[in-house]
């Protein structure tokens, strides 16, 4: 898959079953647990996790496997934009690291009006499936706009399922 509109094209379960992958990709690069802990934390097989998300793991050498520090697999995330929220397709993980690290900063800038977080992304954009740039927003007058109108208030920066 290379879209979001193939990642929605998929069936719902399917869609679930991808973004656990990706969550347990991440764990084990971020809190450096092990394949089966970070399927157990998500609800999946390390065996469906190889399945759907193998060309991002290694196999050590003692038989386990380990997350590479990158992979290519499509994630589907959510990004304010002006105006609104947009489900932006990215084949990048770093760029789904710092899109959770814009996120970080735009709920402590939400929560206590400090922006010194959020002034590390102006100017940034993360690059999406097509290839095209998606400036990450930083505009805190519009940030406070949306926040207001509830337009940032969601339990997670991936895409919902169908």
């Amino acid at each position: 898959m290379r879209s979001a509109a193939q990642y929605f094209a998929q069936p719902p379960r399917r869609q679930e079953t991808l973004k656990k992958a990706a969550h347990v990709l991440s764990a084990m690069r971020t809190e450096k647990v092990s394949l089966r802990q970070a399927s157990l934390e998500q609800g999946i097989s390390p065996s469906t996790v190889l399945r759907h998300a193998k060309a991002a793991l290694r196999k050590t050498p003692r038989g386990t496997y380990a997350a590479r520090k990158s992979d290519r697999l499509l994630r589907v995330l959510v990004l304010p934009i002006e105006g609104s929220l947009a489900e932006i397709a990215t084949t990048d993980s770093r760029a789904a690291t710092l899109v959770a690290e814009y996120w970080n900063a735009v709920t402590l800038y939400l929560e206590t009006g400090d922006d010194g977080e959020l002034a590390r992304f102006r100017g940034q954009s993360i690059i999406d499936a097509q290839g095209n740039a998606v400036p990450l927003l930083a505009d805190t007058d519009e940030l406070e706009r949306l926040g207001s109108a509830g337009v940032l208030s969601f339990q997670s920066l991936y895409a919902k399922a169908s």
